[in-house]
């Protein structure tokens, strides 16, 4: 998000100076930077192709090792879950599972995004090995006002459960002393 709103503003002021043609120039440079990265993510969803790319360099940022398990291009998930709906439940699971790993040393922080499907279903998960959520949390980390970060938390998980639960489909909880796993899925529609 950070990056899209320094690109908005760079081309704002190029078209307030009526720099026209600098303008035209970077938001090509800017697309064909997110077209690429379009093509090696694999996916349908520009949306989601971005979103991973800002949420890549997060990790980065953070000391997170990524690894992208893309095996599905996800062609036709908009005919069940529009794509900014996506885009929410799928960062508010990276950012909680950068969150989880900010304790631990950087050489152990490891997060691993996968998106896949089978004949029913769009599936997801999204694996760190950061701090591991405790046994007493887990049957209620999907309530409102549960949170493992303290108070003004603990709506996150519940809107991710609700916006996939909404769609008919769902996501489930696997946490241990070696990683978290957050993994969903939504049904495909008829004829997807």
């Amino acid at each position: 998000r950070h990056d899209f709103l320094n690109h908005l503003q760079v081309v704002y002021s190029l078209i307030e100076m009526e720099e026209y043609q600098e303008a035209n120039e970077y938001i090509e440079k800017v697309y064909g930077r997110i077209t690429a990265v379009s093509r090696v993510m694999k996916t349908a969803v520009p949306a989601v192709n971005a979103l991973l790319q800002v949420k890549v360099a997060a990790c980065e940022k953070a000391h997170v090792k990524v690894k992208l398990n893309i095996t599905s291009n996800w062609e036709q998930i908009e005919k069940t879950l529009p794509a900014w709906e996506m885009c929410k439940v799928l960062s508010n699971l990276i950012d909680n599972a950068i969150d989880a790993m900010e304790a631990i040393p950087s050489k152990k922080r490891q997060l691993t995004i996968s998106l896949t499907e089978n004949l029913r279903q769009y599936c997801f998960s999204v694996m760190n090995t950061g701090t591991p959520i405790p046994q007493e949390m887990q049957e209620g980390i999907f309530q409102p006002g549960v949170t493992t970060k303290g108070e003004g938390h603990g709506m996150g998980l519940y809107i991710v459960r609700k916006t996939l639960n909404d769609r008919g489909g769902d996501i489930a909880l696997t946490s241990g002393a070696e990683s978290t796993e957050f993994s969903g899925f939504v049904p495909k529609a008829a004829g997807g």
